[in-house]
């Protein structure tokens, strides 16, 4: 280890030290596990400073290395729930007293739902682009797919990717727009991409209507492996980087090993599931298209609670979990919070829309949009309404939270930038 020891001046000296001119005291290096102590010589001296910055950049490199730089912070939202456990959590602030600070004007409906990183906007459009907004709200570049994208995109290393109704995934370059590589599926892509880390190398799950998940190499697009399902697969996948989790139209949840692509177990559901999964420890959690909630034991492999709700609506909103709720929308218009551990409803929240966005959780505030046109701040402790911004045209999408910021997308085309000017 090396340390740092402070050298008092000499009492007297009769010739100046041409390395330290005027001496006043000075640091020098001590490298007491190496048996070499005292001062050293301007060789030694070298060589152990030399050793001492390549012990600081290896502590830098293994602090920094369990947070992926495209991890969620106060300024970065990289995939559309937050994280690649789909949690839809945040500690970032939402604005008090909510205005548009600007808007920008697709050629198309938007469903797909935004990201954030870099100061730049990424969000896919029914027109087939993928547009990336510069944080004032204009155009830094846009790429054309030329099929409608409907899924939201994940940034990852300096590349978007998205993939289309045509079952093209594009991995684009997050700062001139170029395209990187391609992946093509035989189905539709509707949800979002996910990402998994194996053995500090980073994959892609790619979600398809064609029954399967597909694993490619980050860099280069190729395939890892496939697994195989029996029907169209909407949401996305979530993980722990250990285990992958996937409800489907096969009204099976599927439980898939993250680094051999072999499933490993699954759970019946009873009908088929149409949304992503929040992942929570050793628990996922989803709704299904017949109006029930259901928590998943992933390692026991078996349902631990199933609440049915009143109107047997669609589940077609993603949960966000906390260490004891789990939120979620459903076409019955209504917000629900569930208890984590047991499934008992705590509040509910009626809007006028069926609801298709999926909740965020910030601190203890809930934000959720709906097809009524109204963005919603709810208290997480009562589902009390906190705030409210009319938006005044259907939100489907799932907006991206970072530090006083809200973008979402609508049905009129637009991008929405939400603050407190």
């Amino acid at each position: 280890m090396v340390r740092l020891k402070y050298e008092s001046p000499p009492k007297s000296s009769n010739a100046e030290n041409p390395l330290c001119p005027n001496p006043k005291g000075r640091l020098i290096f001590s490298d007491f596990p190496l048996g070499i102590k005292g001062k050293k010589s301007l060789k030694s001296l070298n060589t152990t400073f030399r050793r001492g910055l390549k012990y600081i950049t290896l502590i830098i490199f293994f602090l920094t290395r369990t947070t992926p730089f495209f991890s969620q912070t106060s300024t970065n939202w990289p995939i559309y729930r937050g994280d690649n456990s789909l949690t839809g959590n945040t500690q970032c602030k939402i604005p008090e007293g909510m205005k548009i600070l600007w808007s920008y004007k697709t050629g198309g409906e938007i469903k797909s739902s935004p990201v954030i990183s870099d100061n730049t906007i990424f969000i896919g459009s029914t027109d087939g682009n993928l547009y990336a907004l510069n944080k004032n709200g204009s155009l830094k570049w846009k790429f054309n797919t030329k099929v409608a994208i409907e899924a939201p995109p994940v940034y990852i290393n300096q590349l978007v990717i998205v993939g289309n109704l045509e079952g093209t995934v594009y991995a684009v370059n997050a700062a001139t727009g170029k395209q990187a590589w391609t992946y093509k599926t035989d189905g539709q892509v509707s949800g979002s991409v996910n990402w998994i880390d194996i053995n500090e190398k980073i994959q892609i799950l790619i979600p398809s209507y064609d029954y399967a998940i597909h694993c490619v190499n980050l860099t280069d697009g190729k395939l890892v492996w496939k697994c195989e399902t029996n029907n169209y697969l909407n949401g996305a996948p979530t993980t722990d980087n250990k285990n992958i989790i996937i409800g489907g139209c096969d009204a099976k949840v599927h439980i898939i090993n993250a680094k051999t692509g072999k499933e490993i177990g699954g759970v019946d559901a009873g009908t088929y599931i149409a949304v992503s999964s929040a992942l929570s420890g050793n628990y996922a959690y989803m709704g299904d298209y017949d109006g029930n909630f259901l928590c998943v034991d992933i390692i026991n492999k078996k349902i631990v609670w199933k609440k049915e709700t009143s109107q047997n609506a669609p589940f077609l909103s993603s949960p966000a979990v906390t260490k004891d709720k789990v939120i979620a929308g459903s076409h019955d218009k209504k917000v629900y919070c569930f208890d984590k551990k047991n499934g008992k409803v705590l509040w509910t929240f009626q809007t006028l829309g069926k609801i298709e966005s999926s909740p965020v959780i910030s601190n203890d505030r809930v934000l959720i949009c709906s097809k009524d046109g109204w963005i919603r701040i709810l208290s997480l402790t009562n589902g009390k309404e906190i705030q409210k911004y009319e938006l005044g045209v259907a939100i489907t999408c799932t907006p991206a939270v970072i530090d006083n910021l809200i973008v979402v997308g609508a049905a009129d085309g637009k991008v929405y930038a939400l603050g407190k000017k």
